[in-house]
């Protein structure tokens, strides 16, 4: 919108200047008659114009008729006239009238007969085609690979994708963005919500590294505050996501709706805080799910000296009689263990398949050498097989090394 008003204001000033000069400038005197036959002439060309309008059908008759009315009008007050202004006075009226008129009719033309709505951004946005859409990310994309070390396209690649909800390509893309992400809080606590939508919803491991770096460089990050309570409330640390909130609610529109949901957020945290302390137990907690399946991952001593804190850790849920495709998953790294986990049906992921519907599954926990879900050489594991649904409280060790 910017560049179309710049270039409509340099057409108008492009036009005032060819017009006004001449009329600025004093003409030599003229005669009462030569005055009154140029006023003719001008008559004549004029009324020619309206009837050519008229006969292309530009023109409505009653516009017509009121716009020839007005001519003669015009026409007889000049001749009556007695005296005029000098030839100098009216020109510079004149030139004054069309630097105030000129825009001003411009601008009302454009609002009656133009399209404004063109000019919103967001307009012109939903005009946009999805293949269009998609031609403008392969671009970027391929932008990328040829130069790899633009910060700023990687970032943009990443919020495309969190718009079209492809939170995977967005939480790569934001893992090449560099220091322009890790040195900006929001911006990383935009980076650990596309990793948790990634991976259904968990924010432990990494996303909960991330939220933490954001609050460490603004403790009131709105965005993070509220990411942090979400990850602490997951790991039933009440007390912790009531705190987060309650400094987030500080910063919202009291009353709003948005407050009002976060006050209620807070008062069901305090209430599981003081269930957890000793206290009654509050009279709506939510009842677990009977797939539900939870537990602490931990690594063999032996094996500690072999790993990096910076290491991928994946801990799965599988049929022990069934398809292969993980039933609920969920991503974090060596620093994070000892590692809390927590799996029901609500995080299903094989095709609707939920842990309820199989008798027995099975859980491991995998350090990933290559970073990816599948196994490779040099991998280490550990595996609890036989496991019910509804199983609290398991222990799962990694003591294993893939051949």
């Amino acid at each position: 919108m910017t560049a179309f008003l710049i270039v409509a204001a340099l057409l108008v000033v492009a036009v005032l200047a060819i017009l006004l000069p001449p009329l600025w400038r004093a003409p030599r005197a003229a005669s009462g008659a030569d005055r009154r036959e140029a006023n003719l002439a001008i008559f004549r060309d004029q009324l020619a114009e309206l009837e050519r309008e008229r006969h292309d059908r530009t023109l409505a008759e009653a516009d017509f008729v009121q716009a020839k009315s007005e001519l003669q009008r015009r026409l007889l007050d000049e001749m009556q006239a007695p005296s005029a202004p000098t030839a100098a006075g009216a020109g510079r009226q004149t030139a004054l009238a069309l630097l105030v008129v000129i825009p001003l009719a411009a601008a009302a033309a454009y609002a009656l007969l133009g399209e404004p709505r063109a000019l919103d951004p967001l307009q012109r946005q939903a005009r946009i085609a999805p293949e269009q859409i998609q031609e403008m990310l392969a671009g970027l994309v391929e932008k990328l690979k040829k130069n790899p070390d633009d910060s700023q396209g990687w970032l943009m690649l990443a919020r495309s994708y969190k718009v079209l909800e492809r939170f995977p390509e967005a939480a790569e893309a934001y893992s090449h963005a560099g220091k322009l992400v890790d040195e900006d809080p929001r911006l990383l606590a935009d980076y650990a919500e596309v990793l948790g939508q990634a991976h259904g919803g968990n924010l432990q491991g990494k996303p909960s590294e991330l939220i933490g770096r954001a609050l460490q460089i603004d403790p009131n990050e709105p965005q993070a505050l509220l990411l942090a309570g979400a990850a602490a409330s997951d790991r039933q640390e009440f007390a912790a996501a009531a705190d987060y909130w309650t400094r987030l609610l500080a910063q919202i529109e009291p009353g709003s709706e948005d407050a009002k949901a976060l006050e209620a957020a807070v008062g069901k945290a305090r209430e599981l805080a003081a269930a957890q302390a000793g206290g009654p137990k509050p009279a709506n907690q939510p009842v677990t799910s009977a797939g539900a399946v939870s537990g602490e991952v931990t690594l063999s001593g032996k094996l500690v000296g072999t790993v990096k804190p910076e290491d991928v850790l994946f801990v799965f849920a599988r049929a022990e009689n069934g398809p292969r495709m993980p039933l609920a998953a969920t991503r974090a790294t060596v620093a994070d263990l000892p590692l809390r986990f927590h799996f029901d049906d609500s995080m299903a992921m094989a095709g609707g398949r939920k842990i309820s519907d199989f008798g027995r599954i099975s859980i491991e926990a995998r350090i990933a050498r290559a970073g990816k879900a599948q196994s490779s050489t040099g991998d280490l594991f550990g595996t609890l097989a036989g496991v019910k649904p509804g199983s609290q409280n398991l222990r799962l060790l990694i003591d294993q090394v893939q051949p």
